[in-house]
C-alpha cells in the first residue's frame, strides 16, 4: 500500500515548507509542497500541513488574509471529513483564523493568537528554545503517543503567539490535547521566560474537540532529528530517552513521537 500523501501548503511569505516536507518525508509521508491558488485536486491528499513563516507579511493579523482563500474552504472540508490538519506556526494562526482550533462550534473563532507580552506589556518577536508538555493526549491523533511526562525541547519564532480562548473554548479545554510551556523539569510555566508570550494557561498547541486538526505555535519539524538540538537543552528529554527509534544524532528527534501518530492515523484511513 501506498503512503498517505500529504499536502504542504506554500502561503505567500511561508519559509518553513522545506524542512517541514523534508520532517514528514523522513516519517513516512508522501509529502509535496503546493500553492495557496492551487484549488484543483486538493481533495487528492489525506492529510495537511500549514508551514510556519509570516503569509501576507502578517498584514492585519497574522494569519487573518490566508485564512480567506479558497484553498482554506477546501482544507476545512477535509477537516471536517476527518482528515489530519497540522499548522505550524504561521499555519496555527490560520487555522485559528479559520475557525479550526477547538471546533466546538464548527467555523466560529474559539481561538485567537495575540501578540506576545511579558506581565501584561508588549515584548515584541521572541526567537529561542521552550520546553512544552501534553495535557490530555489521548484526545487527538498527534498526541496519543506522548503521555504526561514526555518534556520536549522545541524552537520558537513568533510576534503573535499567545494563546486567547472565548469563554466556549475554555469550557471544553480539559477536554481537548494541548501543548503547554513549561520548565526542564516539566513544571509549569507560569512566568516568563518559560512561558514565552503570556498565553492563556502557558498554551503553546490546542488541538480541536474532534481530534484531528491540531494548531501549535513552536516548531516540531524544527526539531524532528536529534542533530537539531543544542547540548544545551537536549537532557531533560534524552535522559528519558523518549525517543521510539534512535538516539543516534542523524536519528528522529523529540518529536518523532507527533508525526509518527500523524502518520499512523493517515495510514490508517486510507
Amino acid at each position: 500500500m501506498a503512503n498517505p500523501r500529504l499536502a504542504v501548503i506554500q502561503f505567500p511569505g511561508s519559509n518553513c515548507e522545506y524542512e517541514t516536507r523534508r520532517a514528514a518525508g523522513y516519517f513516512g509521508f508522501d509529502a509535496e509542497i503546493i500553492r495557496w491558488n492551487t484549488t484543483e485536486n486538493v481533495d487528492r491528499f489525506d492529510a495537511y500541513i500549514l508551514p510556519g513563516g509570516f503569509s501576507y507579511q502578517d498584514r492585519v493579523r497574522a494569519g487573518a488574509i490566508a485564512a480567506k482563500l479558497p484553498i482554506m474552504e477546501l482544507v476545512t472540508r477535509g477537516a471536517a471529513m476527518g482528515k489530519p490538519v497540522l499548522g505550524i506556526c504561521n499555519g496555527c494562526q490560520i487555522l485559528s483564523e479559520s475557525g479550526l482550533i477547538a471546533g466546538v462550534s464548527l467555523g466560529d473563532i474559539e481561538v485567537g493568537m495575540a501578540a506576545n507580552t511579558r506581565d501584561g506589556h508588549p515584548i515584541g518577536f521572541i526567537c529561542d528554545w521552550r520546553y512544552v508538555t501534553v495535557s490530555n493526549p489521548s484526545a487527538s491523533l498527534f498526541t496519543r503517543y506522548f503521555d504526561g511526562g514526555d518534556i520536549l525541547p522545541v524552537p520558537i519564532n513568533h510576534g503573535e503567539g499567545r494563546f486567547v480562548l472565548n469563554q466556549s473554548a475554555q469550557d471544553r479545554l480539559s477536554e481537548l490535547a494541548t501543548f503547554r510551556y513549561c520548565d526542564d523539569q516539566g513544571n509549569s510555566a507560569t512566568t516568563f521566560p518559560d512561558n514565552p508570550n503570556g498565553a492563556y494557561q502557558a498554551l503553546a498547541g490546542v488541538c480541536s474537540v474532534q481530534g484531528n486538526v491540531l494548531g501549535i505555535m513552536p516548531h516540531p519539524e524544527r526539531s524532528a532529528f536529534l542533530k537539531q538540538i543544542p547540548l544545551s537543552i537536549r537532557g531533560p528529554w534524552q535522559a528519558k530517552k523518549q525517543s521510539v527509534f534512535s538516539d543516534q544524532v542523524d536519528g528522529a528527534g523529540p518529536w518523532e513521537k507527533l508525526f509518527v501518530s500523524f502518520y499512523d492515523y493517515s495510514k490508517g484511513r486510507m
